[in-house]
């Protein structure tokens, strides 16, 4: 996301890249798949990390293939977008390969 851009709580979000879980998410396989480019989500929360205030930091839960949240996955604003253009075009790129 942009830098002026701010997502709010409830807000509908987008991935930009493959997310995989690097072993931080208890329960969930590591190098599981947690978002696809394009793969739809909801902001859940948004803080800053603790070590660099000045960085934002999004707590969103994804939609698993069968239209399920899955568990909160960190997220730096840049692995986000709110453009649902994209994301469908990412998406279906995605698929495709």
């Amino acid at each position: 996301m942009d830098r002026q851009e701010n997502c709010g709580i409830g807000e509908i979000v987008f991935s930009r890249q493959l997310l995989v879980n690097d072993g931080g998410i208890p329960d969930v396989a590591p190098d599981a798949i947690l978002a696809t480019p394009g793969g739809r989500g909801v902001v859940v929360n948004h803080g800053h990390v603790e070590a660099d205030l000045d960085q934002e930091i999004y707590l969103v839960r994804f939609e698993g293939a069968n239209g399920e949240l899955g568990p909160p996955v960190g997220c730096l604003p840049e692995e986000l977008t709110q453009d649902e253009a994209w994301a469908k075009a990412a998406a279906q790129e995605f698929d495709a390969s």
